[in-house]
């Protein structure tokens, strides 16, 4: 059995974390196969939007498989580190929208794979954490994101004591976008990816695109390179016909051109 699935249904890209019987850990292989999944999904245009989640209803992701290949600390494990810091840069990075379906508990580096997704929904009973420290470990690479996520001083106080929070407690730090009941779940990230792939492709990619390159720009220069990406995306077919349906009252066929 495959360590990750991957299905496209609706415009949505489904990655599913297949370890159900290993608390959805990563594995080398599951890394692999999720790098070569987000590749197949921005090349497909059928697909806008990808919708991460874990298998089962208990665990999104216990994070690094300690006893299977990932974390012995040594040569050829070690390379695993950088697939796995490969992963979530790719992820964060990633061209299309990003939904991350917290279906259960959320721990050490399911946390990357989280915080790299541009939507987090969660079940209001799922928990949290970066429990690295108390086996003598440290949250290294995810930090790069946690930080550019949550208050520097909650995220320490998260990581240093390596104590589980609730959903409520990560979505007030910032680290979810919403915290749904369970009974509510399911159909609660339908309509968020159903609303997403209503609209226009190549103005979501344009978009995110050009947010993300001016996360190290001073105010000026960030004001006049969006200035220029407007000119850009409102030059699109798809922006043309949004504001054509707008003024005709009707709903918008955008076609990603």
């Amino acid at each position: 059995m495959s360590d990750l699935l991957y299905k496209v249904k609706n415009n949505v890209a489904y990655i599913t974390i297949n370890r159900e019987t290993n608390k959805n850990s990563i594995s080398s292989d599951a890394v692999t196969l999720f790098l070569e999944s987000l590749e197949t999904a921005e090349a497909d245009n059928e697909v806008r939007v990808v919708c991460v989640s874990g298998a089962g209803d208990k665990v999104f992701c216990s994070g690094a498989d300690l006893g299977g290949g990932i974390g012995k600390g040594t040569g050829k494990e070690n390379q695993s580190f950088k697939k796995y810091a490969a992963l979530i840069t790719r992820l964060a990075k990633f061209s299309k929208p990003t939904l991350a379906k917290i279906n259960g508990h959320c721990m050490a580096g399911g946390t990357g794979f989280m915080l790299a997704c541009d939507i987090v929904i969660a079940k209001e009973g799922a928990k949290f954490g970066t429990p690295e420290v108390n086996v003598g470990l440290f949250p290294m690479m995810i930090g790069a994101l946690i930080f550019r996520n949550v208050l520097r001083k909650k995220a320490m106080e998260m990581i240093l004591l390596g104590e589980k929070l609730t959903a409520k407690q990560a979505l007030e730090m910032g680290m979810i976008t919403r915290a749904v009941p369970e009974d509510q779940f399911e159909s609660e990230v339908e309509n968020v990816l159903k609303t997403i792939t209503s609209k226009s492709p190549i103005g979501l990619k344009i978009g995110k695109e050009a947010f993300r390159d001016i996360e190290t720009m001073d105010l000026e220069e960030a004001v006049n390179f969006l200035s220029e990406k407007l000119i850009e995306v409102a030059s699109t077919e798809d922006a043309v016909e949004g504001i054509t349906a707008f003024l005709e009252k009707r709903t918008p066929k955008f076609k990603g051109k």
